[in-house]
């Protein structure tokens, strides 16, 4: 048994009850997302992932890709081919691309919406047209017209797809020891020479041609990371007309074999003297992959709410199913030999940890999603230097707790079922798996923490942190003046308090001793990400109250997200101070224990 539904009625409820994106319509984008087209785009969006994607997505699993050693070639599992067919004929791989090249000019908060469902899915499936759109995200930004006019109709319609190569077998977080090098050839062309690992996409048989971001180092640059640059890097040259021209020497080396996500072609790319086009300035590649990387980022942790949404769907319907036991306060269903397992308490906490999860996670990530909207759409210069600063603080916050609690909530609902969750018979085995890599790439989330307190917090004088936390003031303040709904709103107003403390603790000890910032960042991050969801969750609050008073025509969807709401303020975020200790506790008890005791 192996079930998923398209959860349209809960992303419905976040962007038009919460996050009201209706508000917008006056911006570029919002004026094209009516109720009504709004509603259309994720009801079709959900029958494509239902009854194409998701059917495929085991079969996938079992078939993985296969590499040709003598043609350099790699074939995706059966059913893919065609269902990306299906995929690009709907326009989905530029639903929220610009129109100027051919894209459909939604809002991206929409398209995050319905790359959940994609994911959810079939996550190996969505890695093909999720990397096409971080490298139009980077040719839009930083390539030249030209290169814009060759490239992004190709990427927005899908006849093309792209990667992003940046490790390298020696280097991987630290990508100023790279050694592919970029040889300028005297016609505005250069030479791009060495090996890239990991290179998700990296070869297949979905597109008719895959367009290669590549990180290099031209010969005679400043050394380290401030000497990198970024190419772009055809599988095949595209001619002057825009047709196909000859094969690039940039080969797939073979295919590596991994834990999950086996659908997916994972490549070693040979980039052989392969003919490459700078992309931005020289030396400043970095700054132009972290466009993609950043959005990326924001994906994958979409990816780790996507499959805890699909991993709890198929526990919920073992645990109506499944009869083992009795009540403790008495038969539930008496005619029958047993009851169903979804009455006993450990296993609703189970569920309720995951479902709480993951309807927080699914509203802080539309949250963020319209502040990146926001950035780049809004007439205000105030909305725009704000939408900024929110992306900037938060996007390594939720690719690391999004990642870490998907994970957990698919192991969870896992251990719902039971001896049943660790066999093939259903799809829980396969979702933990797939659920692993979230925590790995794009920048493990360790490195995700550093990021956080080792930049991002005193980026523009700690302005965005300080916006954030003076948010969160207000959303608690509204919290605490409705007398039944006090204990919560105090209960945000303290986890923000412990926020405030671990900022201050941090910024005095970190820089006198830069291990306490390191060994406090991961449940810095940890700390950040529960009061945003408390933000987040207030607001769901407030509207599901207000909903229930004027008489809502479905009062049970509200009153089970205030049930959800309890949980997540009952059980979950009283966390907060833990961390806020852990935080404080400091470098010494990490780094006493000598290196060559362990």
């Amino acid at each position: 048994m192996s079930v998923y539904r398209a959860p349209l009625r809960d992303i419905g409820f976040v962007l038009h009850d919460v996050l009201k994106i209706g508000t917008y319509a006056n911006l570029p984008a919002f004026s094209e997302a009516s109720p009504d087209i709004v509603a259309a785009v994720l009801e079709e969006a959900g029958r494509l992932c239902e009854n194409v994607l998701y059917p495929l997505n085991e079969i996938g699993d079992r078939q993985g890709c296969t590499y040709d050693p003598k043609t350099h070639s790699v074939k995706t599992p059966e059913g893919f081919k065609d269902a990306y067919r299906q995929f690009t004929d709907g326009g989905w791989v530029g639903l929220s691309s610009v129109p100027e090249f051919g894209g459909q000019g939604l809002p991206a908060v929409l398209g995050l919406a319905v790359n959940e469902m994609v994911v959810s899915s079939n996550w190996s499936f969505s890695m093909y047209p999720g990397l096409s759109h971080g490298a139009y995200s980077a040719i839009l930004a930083h390539g030249t017209d030209d290169q814009r006019a060759t490239y992004l109709p190709n990427l927005i319609s899908g006849k093309w797809s792209g990667t992003m190569n940046l490790t390298e077998p020696h280097c991987g977080t630290d990508l100023g020891l790279m050694r592919t090098r970029a040889e300028p050839r005297g016609d505005g062309s250069y030479r791009i020479t060495g090996t890239k690992i990991w290179i998700s996409s990296g070869e297949h048989d979905l597109t008719e041609n895959t367009i290669h971001l590549v990180l290099a180092k031209i010969p005679g640059g400043p050394e380290g990371i401030k000497g990198i640059s970024l190419f772009i890097v055809p599988k095949f040259l595209v001619n002057a007309d825009g047709s196909l021209g000859a094969r690039n020497a940039a080969f797939c080396g073979g295919l590596e074999h991994k834990m999950g996500i086996h659908g997916n072609a994972t490549c070693v790319m040979n980039y052989e003297g392969a003919t490459g086009y700078l992309i931005g300035e020289a030396h400043k590649g970095m700054r132009a992959m972290f466009t993609m990387m950043n959005e990326a980022r924001l994906g994958v942790a979409l990816q780790g709410l996507a499959i805890s949404e699909v991993a709890y769907q198929n526990a919920v319907a073992f645990a109506r199913d499944r009869l083992q036991g009795r009540s403790l306060t008495g038969p539930k269903n008496p005619d029958g030999p047993a009851d169903p397992i979804i009455v006993h308490p450990d296993v609703r906490r189970m569920l309720m940890d995951v479902r709480c999860f993951n309807e927080g996670a699914r509203a802080l990530i539309l949250w963020l999603g319209l502040w990146a909207d926001l950035e780049h759409r809004s007439d205000d210069a105030a909305t725009r230097q704000k939408g900024a600063d929110y992306m900037a603080l938060l996007t390594p916050v939720v690719k690391a707790y999004m990642t870490d609690q998907g994970f957990q909530g698919a192991v969870t609902s896992q251990q719902v079922l039971g001896g049943s969750g660790f066999t093939r018979h259903y799809p829980l085995e396969q979702f933990v798996r797939d659920a692993r890599i979230g925590m790995i790439y794009e920048g493990a989330n360790g490195i995700q923490a550093l990021d956080l307190v080792g930049r991002k917090l005193a980026q523009n004088g700690g302005r965005g942190l300080f916006a954030f936390l003076a948010e969160v003031g207000e959303e608690a303040a509204a919290l605490s003046a409705v007398d039944e709904l006090r204990p919560w709103g105090n209960a945000l107003d303290d986890a923000r308090h412990f926020l405030e403390e671990a900022t201050n603790w941090m910024m005095e000890n970190g820089l006198r001793n830069p291990d306490n910032a390191g060994a406090g960042s991961y449940d810095y991050l940890y700390l950040t990400a529960l009061v945003a969801l408390g933000l987040v969750w207030s607001r769901m609050i407030r509207v599901c109250r207000e909903a229930l008073a004027a008489g809502t025509d479905d009062r049970a969807f509200h009153e089970a997200k205030l049930a959800t709401a309890r949980h997540f303020f009952e059980r979950v975020l009283p966390s907060a101070q833990l961390h806020a200790l852990r935080v404080k506790a400091g470098a010494e008890g990490l780094m006493t224990l000598p290196a060559e005791a362990f």
